[in-house]
């Protein structure tokens, strides 16, 4: 099963040095970007099912299976969004980070070497545990467009117009809907989850739920300043990366 990950995390690895490669030497985006990385998506889904058969449950169980399905909810969304909102250039920054969970996971004692059989499984638990993580894909992909904007807004300011990496990226306003929208997204699975946390048979749900609930009350202050107030384009930008960067102390507390 782990050579599935290596594999996965091989795909992912070789879509972002495609990527870079066709922006800065050919001054094009290519379509094997996507390809690789659906054939990742593939491969990553193949051993979370397999996993998953293994645990008779949601495989959420170690930091090796959070990272796992970190990096599958960060590309089910980039190929999500990316063909819906013209951003496929957030492969080439998305297929890094991939490639790093699921290497990550593969390090010796991330994974349990014999993942035992849940038993009496509380779905609402089940519920929470994969709506959650998932809501974490969209935030994920939220940030790496708020650094596309950040890597855009600096070459706007630096003049540097003449690389294929400027003329390939999405225009300003393109990226920060995607990074709006990524945000809202992230919020709407992530509120979800808490709702079914709140239903869990273990009331209180431990620290993790704690800190869950702090990071949905962080991202909707900040989607209200954004809405209601309003916020510069690159300050939302920065706030949405500081936020997702802290809000990863979510599994730090499982």
């Amino acid at each position: 099963m782990t050579l599935t990950l290596v594999i996965a995390a091989i795909l992912a690895g070789l879509a972002g040095v495609l990527g870079v490669r066709s922006i800065i030497t050919e001054r094009r985006r290519t379509r094997w970007t996507v390809v690789l990385m659906i054939l990742s998506f593939l491969a990553q889904l193949m051993w979370l099912g397999m996993r998953g058969e293994q645990r008779a449950s949601c495989p959420l169980l170690d930091s090796g299976e959070i990272l796992v399905f970190l990096a599958w909810s960060l590309s089910l969304f980039y190929l999500i969004v990316g063909s819906a909102y013209r951003v496929t250039l957030l492969g080439m920054f998305s297929a890094p980070v991939v490639t790093v969970m699921l290497l990550a996971a593969v390090i010796p004692g991330m994974l349990d070497a014999a993942p035992a059989k849940q038993t009496n499984v509380d779905y609402w638990g089940e519920m929470h545990s994969a709506v959650s993580v998932l809501s974490y894909g969209a935030l994920a992909l939220g940030a790496i467009s708020a650094v596309m904007f950040l890597v855009l807004d600096r070459l706007l300011k630096t003049r540097d117009t003449s690389s294929g990496l400027f003329k390939k990226m999405p225009p300003l306003h393109t990226i920060v809907k995607s990074v709006v929208r990524l945000t809202v997204i992230g919020v709407s699975f992530l509120t979800v989850g808490l709702a079914c946390g709140l239903m869990m048979r273990s009331q209180g749900g431990g620290v993790h739920l704690w800190v869950a609930k702090a990071v949905w009350v962080a991202y909707v202050l900040l989607l209200g300043q954004w809405f209601v107030r309003g916020v510069t384009p690159k300050k939302m930008s920065v706030f949405v990366v500081v936020l997702f960067v802290a809000s990863l102390s979510v599994f730090a507390a499982l």
